[in-house]
Protein backbone atom coordinates (compact mmCIF):
# COMPACT_ATOMS: atom_id res chain seq x y z
CA UNK A 1 0.00 0.00 0.00
CA UNK A 2 1.53 3.20 -0.88
CA UNK A 3 1.95 6.42 1.51
CA UNK A 4 -0.43 8.50 -0.18
CA UNK A 5 -3.30 5.64 0.20
CA UNK A 6 -2.47 4.98 3.34
CA UNK A 7 -3.18 8.90 4.49
CA UNK A 8 -6.53 9.10 2.38
CA UNK A 9 -7.40 6.07 4.96
CA UNK A 10 -6.21 7.54 7.95
CA UNK A 11 -7.58 10.54 6.97
CA UNK A 12 -10.88 9.50 6.31
CA UNK A 13 -11.15 7.83 9.65
CA UNK A 14 -9.87 9.91 11.09
CA UNK A 15 -12.51 12.53 9.78
CA UNK A 16 -15.34 10.93 10.35
CA UNK A 17 -14.27 9.55 14.13
CA UNK A 18 -13.81 13.56 14.88
CA UNK A 19 -17.05 14.21 13.48
CA UNK A 20 -18.53 11.88 16.17
CA UNK A 21 -16.42 13.56 18.52
CA UNK A 22 -17.49 16.62 17.75
CA UNK A 23 -21.52 15.29 17.61
CA UNK A 24 -21.33 13.78 21.30
CA UNK A 25 -19.57 16.96 22.71
CA UNK A 26 -22.14 19.42 20.85
CA UNK A 27 -24.99 17.73 22.74
CA UNK A 28 -23.27 19.21 26.05
CA UNK A 29 -24.06 22.89 24.04
CA UNK A 30 -27.34 22.43 22.89
CA UNK A 31 -28.91 24.24 25.40
CA UNK A 32 -26.10 27.10 25.90
CA UNK A 33 -26.30 30.39 25.50
CA UNK A 34 -25.56 31.03 21.79
CA UNK A 35 -22.79 33.02 22.04
CA UNK A 36 -21.28 29.60 23.25
CA UNK A 37 -22.26 27.43 20.95
CA UNK A 38 -21.00 29.75 18.34
CA UNK A 39 -16.99 29.53 20.05
CA UNK A 40 -17.36 25.56 20.34
CA UNK A 41 -18.21 25.42 16.55
CA UNK A 42 -16.16 27.68 15.40
CA UNK A 43 -13.39 26.07 17.57
CA UNK A 44 -14.17 22.59 16.26
CA UNK A 45 -14.85 23.56 12.89
CA UNK A 46 -11.11 25.55 12.61
CA UNK A 47 -8.93 22.65 14.77
CA UNK A 48 -9.53 19.74 12.42
CA UNK A 49 -7.04 21.76 9.97
CA UNK A 50 -3.98 21.33 11.89
CA UNK A 51 -3.91 17.33 11.98
CA UNK A 52 -4.94 16.86 8.18
CA UNK A 53 -2.25 19.13 7.62
CA UNK A 54 0.84 17.14 8.77
CA UNK A 55 -1.30 14.08 7.22
CA UNK A 56 -1.38 15.46 3.76
CA UNK A 57 2.55 16.69 4.16
CA UNK A 58 3.09 13.47 5.11
CA UNK A 59 1.12 11.33 2.66
CA UNK A 60 2.83 13.46 0.07
CA UNK A 61 6.26 12.74 1.20
CA UNK A 62 7.46 16.64 2.40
Amino acid sequence: MSKSTLAILIGLIGFFAYIGVVVVLGDFFVHSHWALQFIYYAAVGILWVWPAKRLMYWGAGK
